[in-house]
Protein backbone atom coordinates (compact mmCIF):
# COMPACT_ATOMS: atom_id res chain seq x y z
CA UNK A 1 0.00 0.00 0.00
CA UNK A 2 1.63 3.45 -0.58
CA UNK A 3 0.01 6.98 0.87
CA UNK A 4 -1.02 9.74 -1.71
CA UNK A 5 -0.26 13.46 -1.23
CA UNK A 6 -1.49 16.04 -3.61
CA UNK A 7 1.11 18.58 -4.28
CA UNK A 8 1.90 20.76 -7.60
CA UNK A 9 4.79 21.17 -9.78
CA UNK A 10 6.79 23.92 -10.77
CA UNK A 11 4.30 24.10 -14.13
CA UNK A 12 1.36 24.15 -11.46
CA UNK A 13 0.39 20.42 -12.41
CA UNK A 14 -0.82 18.19 -9.72
CA UNK A 15 1.77 15.75 -8.95
CA UNK A 16 1.50 13.16 -6.49
CA UNK A 17 3.83 12.41 -3.85
CA UNK A 18 3.96 8.61 -2.09
CA UNK A 19 5.75 8.23 1.24
CA UNK A 20 6.62 4.30 1.25
CA UNK A 21 5.29 1.99 3.40
CA UNK A 22 7.78 -0.60 5.29
CA UNK A 23 6.18 -4.58 4.84
CA UNK A 24 6.59 -6.60 8.70
CA UNK A 25 10.00 -7.63 7.31
CA UNK A 26 11.36 -4.02 7.27
CA UNK A 27 11.39 -3.06 3.36
CA UNK A 28 10.08 0.15 1.94
CA UNK A 29 7.44 -0.95 -0.80
CA UNK A 30 6.00 1.75 -3.62
CA UNK A 31 4.03 0.54 -5.93
CA UNK A 32 4.07 3.19 -9.31
CA UNK A 33 2.03 2.61 -12.51
CA UNK A 34 3.44 3.77 -15.90
CA UNK A 35 0.83 4.85 -18.13
CA UNK A 36 1.59 8.57 -19.86
CA UNK A 37 4.04 8.95 -17.03
CA UNK A 38 4.79 7.67 -13.51
CA UNK A 39 2.09 7.89 -10.74
CA UNK A 40 3.25 8.67 -8.32
CA UNK A 41 5.96 10.31 -9.43
CA UNK A 42 7.60 11.75 -6.39
CA UNK A 43 8.47 8.85 -4.26
CA UNK A 44 9.75 9.39 -0.34
CA UNK A 45 11.75 7.02 1.49
CA UNK A 46 14.25 6.62 4.63
CA UNK A 47 17.74 5.93 3.67
CA UNK A 48 19.50 2.71 5.28
CA UNK A 49 16.28 0.65 4.92
CA UNK A 50 16.02 -1.72 2.28
CA UNK A 51 13.37 -0.33 -0.51
CA UNK A 52 11.59 -1.98 -3.39
CA UNK A 53 10.14 -0.17 -6.06
CA UNK A 54 7.62 -2.16 -7.95
CA UNK A 55 6.65 -0.41 -11.80
CA UNK A 56 3.55 -1.70 -13.41
CA UNK A 57 3.24 -0.63 -17.02
CA UNK A 58 -0.13 -0.06 -17.56
CA UNK A 59 -0.21 0.56 -21.27
CA UNK A 60 2.10 -0.41 -24.68
CA UNK A 61 2.96 3.13 -25.58
CA UNK A 62 6.68 2.89 -26.24
CA UNK A 63 8.08 5.86 -24.92
CA UNK A 64 7.38 3.98 -20.86
CA UNK A 65 9.17 0.48 -22.26
CA UNK A 66 12.17 1.72 -20.37
CA UNK A 67 13.20 2.68 -16.80
CA UNK A 68 16.49 4.99 -16.63
CA UNK A 69 17.73 5.77 -13.04
CA UNK A 70 21.41 7.09 -13.92
CA UNK A 71 22.38 7.80 -10.10
CA UNK A 72 22.23 4.14 -9.44
CA UNK A 73 23.46 2.45 -12.94
CA UNK A 74 20.17 1.42 -13.18
CA UNK A 75 18.29 0.03 -16.79
CA UNK A 76 15.32 -1.62 -17.01
CA UNK A 77 13.08 -2.96 -19.50
CA UNK A 78 9.47 -2.37 -18.66
CA UNK A 79 7.42 -5.32 -20.00
CA UNK A 80 3.41 -4.27 -21.03
CA UNK A 81 1.09 -5.07 -18.29
CA UNK A 82 3.57 -6.68 -15.90
CA UNK A 83 5.30 -5.68 -12.49
CA UNK A 84 9.01 -5.32 -12.63
CA UNK A 85 10.94 -4.88 -9.44
CA UNK A 86 13.60 -2.22 -8.30
CA UNK A 87 14.99 -3.14 -5.21
CA UNK A 88 17.52 -0.46 -3.86
CA UNK A 89 19.62 -0.04 -0.26
CA UNK A 90 20.24 4.04 -0.36
CA UNK A 91 22.70 5.13 1.99
CA UNK A 92 23.11 8.97 0.83
CA UNK A 93 20.29 11.48 1.06
CA UNK A 94 19.15 13.42 -1.84
CA UNK A 95 17.16 13.72 -4.13
CA UNK A 96 17.36 11.23 -7.30
CA UNK A 97 15.72 11.36 -10.49
CA UNK A 98 14.37 8.46 -13.07
CA UNK A 99 12.87 8.93 -16.21
CA UNK A 100 11.80 6.63 -19.36
CA UNK A 101 14.30 5.43 -22.11
CA UNK A 102 13.99 8.72 -23.89
CA UNK A 103 13.93 11.05 -21.08
CA UNK A 104 10.39 12.46 -21.56
CA UNK A 105 8.55 11.21 -18.35
CA UNK A 106 10.27 11.67 -15.36
CA UNK A 107 10.05 11.00 -11.36
CA UNK A 108 12.10 11.46 -8.08
CA UNK A 109 13.29 9.26 -5.51
CA UNK A 110 13.34 11.74 -2.54
CA UNK A 111 15.42 9.92 -0.03
CA UNK A 112 15.44 11.43 3.96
Amino acid sequence: MTDFLAATGPTGAARQTASSVSSSSGVQEVDIIMKGGYSPDVIEVERGKPVQLRFYRDEENSRSEELLMPDFSIRRDLPAFQTTLVELLLQQAGTFVFTCGMGMLRGSLVVK
